[in-house]
């Protein structure tokens, strides 16, 4: 149960994020450096739990790929 708790707060916590960014289109304040690595890392842990076929791992690095990645989308657009 702590483990799916953790794994909630940390995939959905970049949720207020892309929120914030769609309706203000400012990125001023985001890291190019620090989103790039976030997005490489979790591309990595989703690779790896395709690899050992983890159920949760696939999901929770999905969801947190699709909402990193649209941060980082987001900065490299409303420069």
């Amino acid at each position: 149960m702590i483990g799916f708790i953790a794994a909630c707060l940390t995939t959905f916590g970049f949720v207020p994020q892309v929120i914030k960014i769609f309706q203000t289109r400012d990125t001023s304040a985001i890291s190019l450096g620090m989103y790039s690595m976030t997005v490489t890392g979790i591309s990595l842990w989703l690779m790896h739990g395709l690899s050992i076929g983890d159920i949760p791992l696939i999901m929770a690095n999905g969801v947190s790929l699709l909402l990193t990645g649209t941060i980082l989308i987001c900065k490299l657009v409303y420069k």
